[in-house]
């Protein structure tokens, strides 16, 4: 069944009936209350000229859904992108496993164990599969910008510093008033809070279940793993304080994000755009009248290791250019990946603790660009070009545009310039076999891995980007405002107007 036409849709529709359409045509999916269609609404604003239309299909496993159980389906967002993954436009065949990027070194296997489809890493899509997936996150996060998602919410996920006393006493107010709430639907808020909360003092999980009989089974805890199987539990996630929290919460939910609402208790807050003091009004009008939701782009970088040869009497006798881009680069026994990570803001290589600087070989895709003789390299989205990226010297980025930042950090060359490449390139940027010593790699500032000569990282977009909510009335100028009121970006004193008795009488200055 194709998409409805735009004018079926009028302003307050519900998803509901497009949904009902689409089950009949493809099947049943889903009808229980979790269902999307339970826990989403298209709102459209009355100030757009322009109708727009959504489509929204289920997550789907390459297996019919066995009648006699429930289905969960993931994020609405992730649903909407599942639209163009679902046709294959995001999905190499087996074929295009082995040969469209031979220089991965990497051959997964098709299906899990149970028989369903493993992840597709993004570094394995072929050129065109890797633009039609960064084109369609962009159309969607820009016709999510001109809707109103009214959401079903039930389950709150709140994120905060749990050693930070100060603000488990605000996790603890904004707890008590969702379990004393209830959604349009007339049910209770379930309320999730880290694991390691249980036993804090200062949130007295015991007391807030003592003061209404509901609340202690409407008081539930999360911890990491249920975040990584179960991220589709959560309809909102609230984030209170700085932006490392939002950078947390990017890294709890590695595929599937809940969509973010950030409130600013932090020092800069570039990724937090809710004032604190305000969030009974704020979270009761976003319940009520709706989110706008901007999908930030994140990278998926996973690590690949240099296999060890008993044959090689010396890694230096071997070549990372030729085994990643020359006569070599079709042998898939050089390297073996290791560990990957979706990340917001940026993946830095660094020296560490080695008392030189590092030797690092940079890749855009099957092209050696340049050797960088530095402290480090910097890779970041563009909502990282704020962080890392900015103290190294690179250009300040519109969280919108499609484009990977690379900044070296202390590089011992006058030449060597900040460069903005397009997201549909995918890096690989490795240490030489022949480097004096090994470097680090994190990943937002996490997971911290050393890279021995050899190794290196693949760097692409992610098919998972980052939903986070804006403030109804300020989605335009949000960013550049975040940059003023932090950084003071382009503040100055205000240059005095000329007056009469400045000029002579020919005009000129006097």
């Amino acid at each position: 069944m194709s998409e409805p036409p735009l004018s079926d849709f009028t302003n307050g529709d519900s998803l509901g009936r497009v949904l009902g359409e689409y089950q009949a045509d493809h099947g049943d999916y889903g009808s229980d209350e979790d269902g999307v269609h339970e826990k989403l609404e298209v709102i459209f604003d009355q100030q757009e000229a322009q109708r727009r239309r959504a489509s929204l299909v289920p997550q789907t496993d390459g297996s019919k859904r066995p009648s006699s159980q429930r289905q969960r389906t993931s994020c609405f967002v992730h649903s909407l992108l599942e639209e163009k993954s679902k046709a294959g436009h995001w999905t190499p065949s087996e074929d295009g496993l082995t040969q469209g990027r031979p220089a991965d070194k990497d051959t997964p296997t098709q299906h899990n164990g149970d028989g369903s489809h493993r992840h597709t890493q993004s570094r394995l899509l072929t050129k065109k599969q890797l633009s039609d997936m960064a084109f369609g996150i962009r159309e969607l996060s820009k016709k999510l910008g001109h809707i109103r998602l009214l959401l079903k919410v039930r389950n709150v996920f709140i994120l905060t510093k749990a050693y930070d006393q100060k603000l488990v006493a605000h996790t603890r107010d904004v707890t008590e008033w969702l379990l004393r709430q209830k959604n349009a639907d007339g049910h209770s808020y379930t309320v999730w809070i880290e694991e390691t909360m249980r036993d804090n003092k200062v949130f007295n999980a015991d007391g807030i279940s003592k003061q209404d009989p509901s609340y202690k089974d409407r008081l539930k805890y999360w911890d990491n793993e249920l975040c990584r199987k179960k991220p589709d539990t959560f309809e909102i996630c609230l984030a209170l304080g700085g932006d490392g929290t939002v950078l947390y919460s990017s890294w709890l939910f590695q595929r599937v994000v809940p969509p973010v609402m950030s409130f600013a208790l932090g020092s800069l807050g570039f990724l937090t755009k809710f004032d604190f003091d305000k969030y009974p009004d704020i979270l009761a009008r976003a319940f009520r009248d709706g989110v706008t939701v901007s999908l930030r782009l994140r990278f998926e970088a996973t690590v690949m290791h240099s296999r060890k040869r008993s044959s090689d009497e010396h890694s230096a006798s071997r070549d990372l250019i030729d085994e990643l881009i020359g006569d070599a680069s079709d042998d898939v026994t050089t390297h073996v990946p290791g560990p990957s990570h979706n990340i917001l803001n940026d993946i830095v290589l660094d020296r560490g603790p080695n008392p030189t600087m590092s030797s690092i070989e940079v890749f855009g895709d099957e092209e050696h660009f340049t050797t960088v003789q530095a402290d480090g390299i910097c890779v970041a989205t563009p909502t990282g070009s704020t962080a890392y990226n900015l103290a190294a010297g690179g250009s300040l980025c519109h969280p919108d545009n499609p484009v990977i930042l690379v900044t070296a950090i202390a590089p011992h060359t006058l030449s060597f310039r900040p460069i903005i490449l397009p997201d549909t390139i995918v890096l690989r940027i490795g240490v030489p076999y022949d480097a004096r010593a090994s470097c680090w790699a994190s990943f937002d500032g996490k997971e911290r891995t050393e890279l021995t000569p050899g190794d290196y990282v693949t760097i692409s977009a992610s098919r998972f980007p980052f939903p986070s909510v804006l403030p109804l009335d300020r989605r335009s100028e949000d960013w550049v405002d975040s940059i003023s009121r932090t950084l003071n970006w382009n503040n100055r004193q205000r240059q005095k107007a000329f007056d009469d008795a400045s000029h002579n009488q020919n005009g000129n200055v006097g």
